[in-house]
């Protein structure tokens, strides 16, 4: 049996206080049901004249910005001509203007589970904005493509809080967006009036290709599921003069350099639990390298229950780093509206990390150190949990 998303079960069974309420949709191309028919056109079907403005996230309300920091204009949906409000421009807070359309957003987005994809703090913004004008928010609940049991990183520090990481999560926190909005609410004392429409059928242990949904890439570079599964580690390149592949086929799936010697660098190809790393030569078409030959990693994921992403790409950085000292570098400002603090230590959510790893500390004894602080977390986010973890659930 397939899952449900929160979407169709929404359009199933609509909250009866929804009567009469003027609706905001923010979403993009994968905010779809179980047969590809979007968002937009089902709620808007389901509830004639009441569609009254849509929002979009990061790379725009079709998904069409390839990068980071391209920002998307508002305008106008030509199939409803209601205004399409970007959130990812000249401003990514709504404002009271864009809210006073609506008496409710509906939110539906596909997240993928790692904290520094920028859709949840979008959400985090939505809430934040509704609260303080009066608005009621609706979540429509999406599967974590890359589950709900598995946590892992460290936990981002408050001072290293900014777009791409506004709340103390791991790097792979193991939430739905559902989830999220619930925690986020009590972390930032948000103070909005939030609805969750759950899924049906989903479970903590399930990655995408269990729950029987299609997969719409949510953003430019994250064509499949097995992208979303390397990212919590492969994210980190964009902090680096090292490419993360965008520009070619497999984004994030693949890494390299034009310094980058397989000789010299000398990874087992199987030194990595349930992952094999195939070297491999790449020429970006776009972004870092752009036009240039580079060597570098194709990361097979051949056991997704025992692969670590965060900790094997920080394994792999740290001998990129000390291989190749004179031509490895620290990306510079600006990164996602920053422009003063390293981009590395925005993705990594600390600046010790960075520190730890430059110092050539082991891997190994830095994921030990982050042990407590994930126990924590996991205690913590228990209570906002809208599915069982699967030893309750036996």
């Amino acid at each position: 049996m397939r899952v449900m998303t929160g979407l169709e079960c929404f359009l199933e069974a609509p909250p009866k206080w929804l009567d009469g309420l003027r609706i905001g949709l923010l979403c993009n191309p994968a905010s779809v049901d179980s047969r590809f028919r979007h968002a937009r056109d089902l709620i808007s079907e389901r509830f004639p004249g009441r569609l009254t403005a849509l929002f979009s996230p990061q790379h725009g309300f079709d998904a069409e910005k390839q990068d980071n920091m391209i920002e998307s204009d508002h305008g106008i949906d030509p199939t409803l001509g209601t205004p399409i409000f970007s959130l990812y421009g000249e401003t990514r807070i709504p404002t009271a203007d864009m809210l006073r359309h609506i008496d409710v957003l509906v939110v539906d987005l596909q997240d993928v589970g790692t904290r520094v994809y920028t859709f949840i703090y979008t959400m985090s913004y939505c809430l934040e904005a509704a609260a303080a004008h009066g608005k009621r928010v609706l979540i429509l609940d999406r599967p974590n493509p890359i589950g709900g049991n598995s946590i892992e990183g460290n936990v981002l520090e408050p001072e290293n809080a900014s777009f791409v990481g506004r709340f103390p999560i791991p790097m792979r926190h193991g939430m739905t967006i559902g989830e999220l909005a619930r925690m986020f609410n009590e972390m930032g004392r948000i103070g909005c009036r939030i609805d969750v429409v759950p899924m049906r059928g989903w479970r903590r242990s399930m990655y995408f290709d269990d729950t029987g949904l299609p997969w719409v890439p949510p953003s430019p570079n994250m064509p499949s599921p097995a992208t979303a599964l390397v990212y919590p580690g492969q994210v980190i390149w964009e902090g680096t003069n090292v490419s993360e592949g965008r520009g070619t086929t497999l984004p994030f799936e693949c890494f390299g350099a034009p310094f980058i010697d397989h000789r010299k660098l000398a990874i087992d190809p199987q030194v990595f639990p349930g992952a094999v790393l195939r070297p491999m030569a790449f020429e970006p078409v776009s972004n870092k390298w752009q036009g240039t030959l580079c060597r570098g990693y194709h990361i097979h994921v051949t056991d997704r229950t025992s692969y670590r992403p965060y900790a094997t790409t920080l394994s792999i950085l740290q001998r990129i780093l000390h291989s190749f000292p004179e031509a490895f570098s620290w990306k510079s400002p600006p990164y996602e509206y920053e422009t003063v603090r390293m981009p590395i230590d925005l993705i990594l959510g600390s600046r010790n990390v960075r520190r730890d790893i430059e110092s050539g500390r082991d891997i190994d004894s830095l994921t030990k150190q982050w042990r407590e602080a994930l126990e924590d977390y996991d205690r913590f986010r228990s209570s906002f949990l809208l599915y069982p973890r699967e030893q309750e659930a036996r």
